[in-house]
């Protein structure tokens, strides 16, 4: 005990070698982890979400955190994991039979396009001319070529996935242990942390407070939103005969994570095609369902998930998505808007302390004037 009041009095931040040392020591930890640091964040993510609900647990069992831990484990596999697993195995198997038919010849996109060409009015044709967009064998070798490529590609990930079967069960394993451990003892660590961060107390409780929201922010209100709309997508191109549901209800739900662009690429030209070849039902129905269901769903479905948490500007979270997908893959469609939402917050608390003398005093120590 007396040892540690020494520790406290000599004030060991003021030592450069001991602040050199938390650096060094903190930066091998985090090399050390970097193999596993999808698992850890969607561990973490997972174990924000589910917070509440394990809240409730507990209160249910009477303070066993443990078994509560275990049960909200239990429903984030029966809720989220196993569906997911499901939806990706019924995505690679349609993606393998849509590439399959392409190769074989059955299914001739350059026909199609021809056949939407000449259902076009004659100006829109005389344009097409013009820009050298009615090269049959041009356009027929592009699109050939195209596919081709993204055979490969999604033939080289299938295989990926099949001989890298150890490596994904493995990550998922500790994912699923971290995240036991994180609802079990989450409480204990955030008090842990605060303690140990060299922070105002007000200042370290409000970002923590806003990382949490940000997570639930960005989560329910772009992946649910996005999830819910690639599924409505996929009814509606399953109900009118398109090929590959699955796939483009899924390319939908992805496109609808970026604001601006949504998963109108996918049903507005579907529509504009059933309307030029003729099939005018099809292509009025797609088209109102397209703007009365999915593209309402955003407008209902995020006020209610979200409610009034933080929400940023379409333009930032468009770009911090696009940013994090380039730069840490799947993991950047939540660690993007999450990074934007800090820096948006920590930038927030500057301009408070420029503004507020009594922030500023209270930061410095010195009175107001």
């Amino acid at each position: 005990m007396n040892r540690q009041n020494e520790i406290r009095r000599s004030r060991p931040f003021d030592d450069r070698a001991f602040l050199l040392l938390v650096v060094v020591v903190t930066v091998a930890f985090g090399w050390v982890i970097a193999p596993f640091f999808s698992s850890v964040f969607w561990a973490t993510v997972l174990a924000i979400l589910f917070m509440p609900l394990h809240r409730r647990l507990m209160a249910a069992t009477a303070r066993r955190s443990s078994l509560s831990a275990l049960a909200t484990l239990v429903v984030i596999l029966v809720i989220v994991i196993v569906p997911t697993g499901f939806v990706s195995a019924a995505l690679v198997q349609e993606a393998a039979s849509l590439v399959a038919r392409v190769k074989s010849g059955e299914l001739d996109f350059a026909a199609q396009y021809q056949e939407l060409l000449k259902a076009l009015p004659p100006w829109i044709q005389d344009y097409a001319t013009r820009f050298g967009m009615t090269d049959l064998s041009s356009i027929r070798n592009r699109v050939s070529e195209g596919l081709l490529g993204m055979s490969q590609v999604a033939m080289g990930h299938v295989l990926n996935v099949g001989q890298n079967t150890f490596a994904f069960l493995l990550q998922l394993g500790v994912m699923l242990y971290v995240l036991f451990f994180l609802l079990r003892d989450g409480t204990a660590l955030v008090r842990r942390i605060r303690a140990a961060v060299p922070l105002r107390e007000d200042l370290l409780h409000d970002l923590m407070n806003r990382f949490a929201t940000a997570i639930r922010a960005t989560v329910k209100g772009n992946i649910a939103v996005a999830l819910v709309q690639g599924a409505l997508g996929g009814l509606i191109f399953w109900f009118l005969g398109v090929e590959a549901p699955v796939l483009w209800g899924t390319l939908m739900a992805l496109l609808s994570l970026l604001p601006a662009i949504g998963a109108g690429l996918v049903w507005g030209p579907v529509a504009l095609y059933f309307l030029a070849t003729g099939s005018v039902w099809q292509g009025v129905l797609l088209a109102g369902y397209g703007v009365l269901v999915i593209g309402l769903v955003d407008n209902i479905l995020r006020p209610i998930l979200v409610g009034k948490d933080t929400k940023m500007p379409d333009y930032v979270v468009l770009i911090t998505t696009l940013g994090g997908l380039a730069v840490f893959g799947l993991v950047g469609f939540v660690a993007g808007p999450v990074i934007a939402a800090l820096f948006i917050a920590v930038w927030e608390v500057v301009a408070s302390f420029r503004t507020d003398p009594r922030e500023t005093a209270r930061g410095t120590g010195t009175p107001p004037k």
